[in-house]
């Protein structure tokens, strides 16, 4: 039996694939689970059509993250904080300061996609990297400077 798959099955495919399956595995388990249809002509015209949306809606938010990571390389954000002795800051500056900091400057960015190993500490310059897209990274610059 063919069927076209719908949705990711380990050790057979990924969605849109058509594959052979044994008769009973694909009726009792592919099938009713949702995991898979059959692969009629039309079912398998719909998948190619499914897939070349799903491909585009993917370019398209890279090429959007692209654009955005060039954006950020160029930018730099300024975060104020109060310092006590040898320039060591009370409390430290974590992606959420850095979001909030972004926001003031009009760019709107997740907190979760700003990759900050550790909060800083002191003052200084620092390269962030802020991951935009499973495939586009961009390096924001921070400044730590006195309150």
């Amino acid at each position: 039996m063919e069927v076209v798959l719908l949705e990711e099955v380990v050790d057979l495919g990924v969605p849109g694939d058509v594959i052979k399956v044994a008769n009973g595995y694909g009726r009792n388990y592919l099938i009713p689970k949702k995991k898979a249809m059959e692969a009629t002509s039309k079912n398998i015209k719909l998948s190619k059509h499914h897939k070349s949306l799903t491909e585009s809606k993917v370019d398209k938010a890279r090429k959007d993250a692209e654009r955005l990571a060039e954006k950020l390389s160029s930018f730099s954000c300024t975060v104020s904080k109060q310092v006590g002795e040898e320039e060591k800051l009370f409390g430290s500056v974590t992606n959420m300061d850095i979001e909030e900091s972004l926001k003031r400057e009009g760019v709107e960015i997740d907190r979760k996609k700003i990759m900050l190993d550790e909060p800083i500490k002191k003052l200084g310059v620092y390269t962030v990297p802020v991951k935009l897209h499973p495939e586009v990274k961009a390096n924001l610059k921070v400044w730590v400077v006195k309150a």
